[in-house]
């Protein structure tokens, strides 16, 4: 079983793999789109002269921050919004509205506020996935077992022994979803942050070769940090969605 678990993941690259073979082969313009094998060279070279793990650094720091504040921030409002009736209908019209504003608006807009820095480049990002974050754990916290709560009553147990032992344990699958989700959208976002506004990191080096009309190396620093999240996905979210999800099928 665990051995199918590992082939099928592999046999879809390929499948891919196969496919962008397929396609380069009918375009036959590497200019538009080169072969898998023809990134080889220029990633080597990029990795050789540090470039690559320069901006790959830059990026991935961005998103750890930007990541870490939105589950933070995410996680504490949607607890008190789905806790308490009151905070809901207060903070619910702001869910809403950021839900529904463009992440571009958002990210101009702190530029312009705040200036083209870190700052505003992580503030921009964390604001665009605190709602999503927010939402799913709201709908978690809505979930909680009401007999549990009273078990924590009747036991006098104290807030931080009531949040570790029966209040988070229950929202992991929840927190866990949005921490999957979240890392999907915000490096995306990160890069277009970069795109606008940054002198380093993936999204930078897009834009510098978008500007040169070079889609090979396009594709070698979209898919270097592509690789750079299967790799959390797989080695870090994966396993920690499959953990807190045991007690389902103990």
């Amino acid at each position: 079983m665990r051995h199918s678990g590992v082939t099928t993941p592999v046999l879809s690259i390929v499948g891919l793999l196969l496919l962008w073979v397929v396609c380069a082969t009918l375009t036959a313009d590497p200019t538009v789109l080169p072969q898998p094998w023809a990134l080889i060279a220029p990633a080597a070279r990029e990795l050789a002269s540090g470039t690559l793990l320069y901006h790959l650094g830059a990026t991935l720091l961005r998103v750890i921050w930007a990541f870490a504040l939105a589950m933070a921030i995410g996680v504490t409002l949607g607890l008190a919004m789905g806790r308490s009736e009151r905070v809901n209908r207060w903070l619910d019209p702001w869910l809403v509205i950021f839900l529904n504003l463009p992440a571009l608006v958002l990210i101009v807009l702190c530029y312009l506020w705040i200036g083209l820095n870190e700052t505003a480049a992580i503030i921009a990002v964390t604001l665009n996935k605190i709602p999503n974050v927010a939402t799913v754990v709201r709908e978690g916290a809505r979930a909680l077992s009401p007999e549990l709560d009273a078990m924590a009553k009747v036991y006098r147990m104290s807030w931080w022994a009531r949040m570790r032992h029966v209040t988070l344990p229950q929202l992991a699958p929840f927190i866990t979803a949005a921490a999957r989700s979240g890392v999907a959208v915000i490096w995306k976002i990160v890069l277009v942050v970069e795109f606008l506004g940054r002198s380093n990191g993936v999204g930078f080096q897009i834009h510098l070769y978008f500007q040169l009309f070079d889609v090979t190396m396009v594709l070698v620093y979209a898919l270097s940090f592509i690789a750079v999240m299967l790799t959390v996905e797989w080695a870090l979210l994966q396993p920690w969605e499959r953990r807190v999800r045991r007690w389902r099928t103990a």
